[in-house]
Parts: C-alpha cells; structure tokens; sequence
C-alpha cells in the first residue's frame, strides 16, 4: 500500500507540472542555452518540495481544526481538475503552438537569472493551488500516509525538472511539434478528469 501510496503522489506531481507553463518554458530555455541549469532545477524543485510539504502536513491540521473545510476543498479541488482536464482538451485540439526557445543573446548572471527562477516560480497563483490545495487535498485521502504521499510527489518534482533541464536538447526537436503538445494536452486532460472522479466518488 505505501509504494502504492508513493506511486500516486509520485504521478500526480508529474501530471501536475507537465503542461506548458512559464516555470517550465524557463527551465527548458535554461537547459537549451546550457546555462546555470543545475541551480535553476534545483530551485524550482526545492520550491517545489516546499509547497508540497506545507499542504500535505498543513492541510490535515486545519481539516481537522475545521472538519467541513476537508469536503469542500475536495469538491473545489474536483472543479478545479475538471477545468483543467477542459483546458487541456481544448489545446489538444485546437492548438498548433509549439514551444519555441531563442538560445541566442549574452549569458545572464546566475543572481539575476535565480531571481526570475524565483519570481515565476512563487509569484505564480496556479503554483498554490497545485501544490498547497490541491495535493494538500488529495493527500487526505490516505489518513497516516499522508507523507508517503508527498514524498512521491516531491520526487516527482525533482525527477521532472532535472529531467527537463539536461534533457532539453532531445526534447527539442519533439517539442518543436504541435502535435506533441497535443498529445500530451490530451494525456493530461484524461488524467486529470480521473482524479476529479475519485475525489468526489472515493
């Protein structure tokens, strides 16, 4: 049960940051251009892990000082998934935009580029909900597990940014394609409906 548990904190991480954002444009852009990749992923993946940690130890706390709030995060949480879900579909088809990263210009000073890392990253709303709410919410339906379950989706965190840091010269001639987008557009969008169905049926 808790690899099990750690799986699905650890897939909901990934679904989580996987679309197009500008967090991850700046991480991809970063990674192409070959600079400062190793502090600029390991900022979004701490800052990450932060979030992450204060909404799955916080968050059954305040449930359960205010026992309604639980239910109505959840269902908030549900609506939120499902418009995400929406959205998701709607720019699998309907979009032809592919992520396009200039590596041209002078090298950025590694302040002035953590400073913007940390600017997209916390000045960001739909960081909060993510992370904070939205697994905070989720996590609370593991009673006991509830750090397993973080675990695994600050995993995910570090395995994503890492990943998408040092592997942005081969993602780019996919990612170069519409299509790509779409697919994954599409996935994210058929995994995000799931879980809004098991957080209003259980």
């Amino acid at each position: 049960m808790s690899i099990s548990v750690f799986l699905t904190g650890l897939a909901m991480g990934l679904t989580l940051i996987l679309a197009i954002g500008a967090q991850n444009a700046f991480v991809l852009r970063q990674g192409l251009r070959g600079e400062h990749v190793f502090a600029v992923c390991l900022t979004c993946a701490l800052s990450d892990a932060a979030l992450i940690i204060l909404g799955v130890s916080g968050f059954s706390k305040i449930a359960a000082i205010l026992p309604w709030i639980e239910p109505v995060m959840r269902y908030a949480g549900a609506g939120f998934l499902l418009w995400y879900g929406a959205r998701s579909l709607r720019a699998a088809l309907s979009s032809g935009a592919a992520l396009h990263v200039s590596g041209e210009g002078a090298t950025v000073p590694l302040a002035s580029t953590l400073l913007a890392c940390l600017a997209i990253t916390w000045l960001n709303p739909h960081v909060y909900l993510d992370t904070v709410v939205l697994l905070g919410t989720i996590s609370t339906g593991f009673p006991g597990q509830e750090a397993i379950f973080g675990a695994g989706a600050v995993f995910g965190s570090f395995l994503f940014f890492f990943a998408l840091g040092y592997g942005a010269t081969r993602l780019r001639p996919v990612f170069a394609k519409p299509s790509a987008w779409r697919v994954l557009d599409g996935t994210i969008a058929v995994v995000m409906w799931a879980i809004a169905a098991k957080l209003v049926f259980g």
